[in-house]
């Protein structure tokens, strides 16, 4: 399909396209210091190695099955090794940017969402095992679903379920995966009974202000336009991080007598994930009270692992999945079409229970096929790779820092 290129729109769009690979430094810096100082590089690697491995699966072969062709399930091989990418946008989109950058753009997006698994698995999967994870998940499960959701062809767009800037294809996806993943490696040594305190909050904020930062690019930028449409998302953006991060305080404070700075920093987060799928099409308020719904609810959330007795060690599941279940099944009470007519109007504009019946589709399709394929893979993984995805227990003791990257994240020596 032909690209008439606004300037405009593609300046937009090349920042976006920035500041969401600025969120996967972000993301390890915010998971770095809730870490065990033996293990903040092994989380930083984890996720900086996503940029590298990811970006190139992406160019090589993930696009294409994400984007090209007409297929409901799954794309064809039109796009493998970026071949037309310069000149054809993906079937049935209408850009006035250059596909190539809708291409990057999309890329930065494939980087970050296995890289949000990372949190759970923190001290325990061994590097190897991750590279090879990644690299299978971003093929067989992220490239799917993205194709499902984001490109016109695929079965749940077609259906009419809406995702503006990826509550299923990224939060709920990496967080339902997650679970899989715990599941199969089992709890770090010594959880729940002994103490895992991050050892560096300061670090934890600053990566949450970069996230809050990129998150800008995140959703504003997937308007894929400088236009009004972006301008609302921003907003909903900042808004809905902001209640949430309220939202969150007052419940660890009714719960628990005091606010923490953890507290903040994941409540912001969980704002940021709830608005994700609603960003470009809710108005008003409406960002206001997704914020506050979603900070509550994943507050509470986050101690569903004591009571179940799985190890999700910085809380992936308890923000990110149910974050963006949050989110996406809210969409279908408060999507307006007036804010934009490539939505749907939700319940609460007069739109019915049509829109909220296929965001709840979307949700429970994303949850079995991603865990299901997730688990299958973990547990492949762990027969066929030698030492399976989990370290030996000396190693764990040791801190993946050193056991696996012969390196220290802190000296105490003199220079």
């Amino acid at each position: 399909m032909a690209v008439t290129v606004n300037t405009g729109d593609t300046a937009w769009v090349l920042v976006s396209a920035a500041l969401v690979m600025f969120m996967t430094p972000g993301l390890a810096l915010f998971y770095g210091g809730m870490v065990r100082s033996k293990n903040v590089l092994a989380m930083l690697m984890q996720n900086f190695f996503s940029l590298g491995l990811v970006s190139v699966l992406w160019a090589v072969v993930a696009f294409s099955l994400a984007f090209a062709g007409t297929g409901k399930w799954i794309g064809n091989f039109d796009f493998v090794g970026l071949k037309d990418v310069v000149h054809h946008a993906p079937p049935g989109l209408v850009l006035t940017i250059p596909p190539l950058l809708f291409m990057a753009y999309q890329m930065m997006f494939a980087v970050i969402t296995p890289a949000l698994i990372t949190g759970a698995i923190a001290d325990r999967m061994r590097f190897g095992a991750w590279v090879w994870f990644l690299g299978f998940w971003a093929v067989l499960v992220y490239a799917p679903v993205a194709h499902w959701v984001f490109a016109p062809s695929g079965w749940l767009f077609k259906r009419g379920a809406l995702d503006f800037a990826g509550g299923t294809v990224v939060h709920i996806n990496a967080g339902i995966a997650a679970l899989a993943v715990v599941l199969v490696l089992g709890r770090r040594s010594g959880w729940p009974k002994s103490p895992m305190p991050p050892h560096s909050l300061p670090l934890t904020l600053v990566g949450t202000g970069i996230l809050w930062f990129g998150w800008f690019g995140f959703n504003g930028g997937s308007a894929l336009a400088g236009n009004a449409v972006a301008a609302q998302a921003f907003v909903n953006t900042h808004l809905a991080a902001a209640a949430a991060l309220l939202g969150w305080l007052v419940v660890e404070r009714v719960k628990d007598g005091h606010a923490t700075t953890l507290g903040a920093a994941s409540g912001a987060v969980a704002g940021l994930v709830a608005i994700t799928p609603c960003a470009g099409f809710v108005g008003g308020l409406s960002a206001v009270w997704i914020g506050l719904i979603a900070g509550a609810v994943c507050a509470f959330a986050v101690s569903l692992k004591f009571r179940f007795g799985y190890d999700d060690s910085l809380d992936v599941i308890g923000v990110h999945l149910v974050g963006g279940i949050v989110g996406s099944l809210l969409l279908g009470l408060f999507a307006d079409t007036a804010v934009n007519h490539a939505g749907r109007d939700g319940l609460f504009i007069g739109g019915g229970f049509g829109l909220l019946g296929e965001q709840a589709l979307a949700v429970v399709a994303t949850l079995v096929y991603s865990f299901v394929v997730t688990l299958v893979l973990c547990l492949v993984l762990n027969r066929v790779l030698p030492g399976g995805l989990r370290v030996s227990e000396d190693d764990e003791e040791t801190g993946l820092d050193l056991a696996l990257h012969s390196e220290v994240g802190y000296s105490l020596e003199r220079a």
